[in-house]
């Protein structure tokens, strides 16, 4: 039975003490238990399946499951063939098998494989075999046929779907066979299709770096999250997360993030609290972003303070912190629903609030178009990461639509009234009345 997660962290720290009183037979024995050993999510899951898919963040530990999972299958069954399919075959023998959690480092001395590096094979004690693949020859899988297969970085094949095909259709062996995929995820079309057969024939396990921080060097995790951290490339290389792109986006993230600074230079000319009240009580998110003009003349998004679940009364709350804590000069909240109630919400919970209530004619992505446009002569630029905003903008499609995430882009959409206020005026679609 597998353990929770915070049951193998106590473990893990009771593991020095418990070897203490262990023969050192026992604890040498013990040490090469993997059972005992592995994090809850290193472990093969439970049940039948056919793919088992490890998408997860860089340092996560894919490579030690994976090489684990070989050494099981290779010492529980004499007649096991396996395919090592790496991404090149020179990357199938330095880190699949030589190397420092490969196949040849987790083998326990008394039942180490004898490795013929020129026959690319791997050979058991007990007869078991295994043999190096690279997917840049996908040609290569022609042919043999085997019981198993651990397919390394599948997100960066040179052979994709073609190698991953071959390497399937030579999976004739044994009772059931069996493949693991260890990933740092990428939307190749490969990872897109096995992401999506997860329930049927593919078992999906995520992770994040941080989940093995206790076997990563001091500081490590500390420093890659406030380098990386909310942006596309920590969310994906760090937080193992799938992010694809929508096709006819008004926003690409590549965009976002060559948008990205870390400081607004000079002083503020302006600051702007933006609002999209959600349309019922409890009901979607508020969304309430914050903008600025920067003594560069450029729009700045500054905050994303939105929040979700909340009565009227709280996120009305919410909207005039947000004011205070930036120096808000003006809040701009949609009224198309309920006008007179935002009003009187946002003014209850400050009587002085600067507010000024826009009114839509059009849908939500036209809306965004011009500000689109702001983007795309380098007019705006965001302080920092936000990751729930950035994946709502890249979900508003050119020419109307939205695809996600949520039902509605309240972040993007707040954002949205912002930039306008700040850098387009009260005109065009957004009529405006003060109050």
């Amino acid at each position: 039975m597998q353990m929770a997660d915070c049951d193998w962290v106590e473990q893990a720290a009771a593991w020095p003490e418990l070897a203490r009183w262990l023969s050192d037979d026992a604890a040498e024995r013990l040490g090469q238990d993997w059972d005992f050993l592995a994090r809850p999510a290193q472990l093969a899951p439970a049940g039948d399946w056919r793919i088992w898919l490890m998408m997860a963040g860089r340092g996560f530990g894919k490579t030690r499951a994976g090489a684990e999972w070989v050494r099981a299958i290779a010492e529980g069954d004499p007649e096991a063939r396996i395919a090592l399919v790496g991404a090149t075959l020179g990357e199938a023998r330095s880190v699949m098998v030589e190397g420092a959690s490969g196949v040849l480092a987790v083998a326990p001395w008394w039942a180490r494989p004898a490795y013929a590096p020129a026959l690319r094979t791997l050979t058991w004690p007990n007869g078991a075999q295994a043999r190096l693949f690279g997917a840049a020859e996908p040609e290569s899988l022609r042919g043999p046929q085997f019981s198993h297969g651990w397919a390394d970085e599948i997100g960066k094949w040179p052979g994709g779907q073609a190698a991953w095909d071959n390497m399937m259709m030579a999976m004739r062996l044994g009772r059931v066979p069996r493949v693991v995929a260890t990933t740092t995820p990428r939307p190749v079309p490969l990872v897109r299709a096995l992401v999506a057969r997860e329930g049927a024939d593919v078992v999906l396990t995520r992770g994040r770096t941080a989940d093995n921080a206790a076997h990563l060097a001091a500081g490590f995790v500390a420093d890659v999250t406030r380098l990386y951290g909310g942006t596309r490339l920590g969310r994906q290389e760090l937080d193992g997360e799938l992010i694809e792109e929508a096709e006819g986006a008004l926003w690409t993230r590549a965009a976002l993030e060559a948008c990205r600074v870390r400081h607004v230079p000079g002083a503020l000319a302006r600051v702007v609290v933006a609002v999209d009240p959600p349309a019922t009580a409890g009901g979607d998110a508020c969304g309430i972003v914050v903008v600025a003009l920067g003594g560069d003349g450029r729009g700045y998004v500054i905050a994303d303070a939105s929040v979700a679940g909340c009565s009227p009364e709280g996120w009305a709350r919410a909207v005039a912190q947000a004011a205070q804590g930036h120096g808000a000069d003006r809040v701009v909240a949609e009224a198309n629903n309920g006008g007179d109630m935002v009003a009187s919400v946002l003014r209850a919970a400050q009587e002085a609030l600067p507010l000024r209530l826009v009114h839509a004619s059009r849908g939500k992505a036209a809306r965004a178009e011009p500000v689109a446009a702001l983007y795309e002569a380098g007019r705006v630029a965001h302080r920092g990461a936000f990751p729930e905003l950035e994946d709502q903008m890249c979900g508003l499609l050119a020419g109307g639509g939205y695809v996600g995430p949520g039902r509605s882009p309240d972040r993007a959409d707040a954002l949205v009234w912002g930039l306008s206020e700040l850098m387009l005026g009260p005109k065009g679609e957004a009529r405006v009345r003060g109050l």
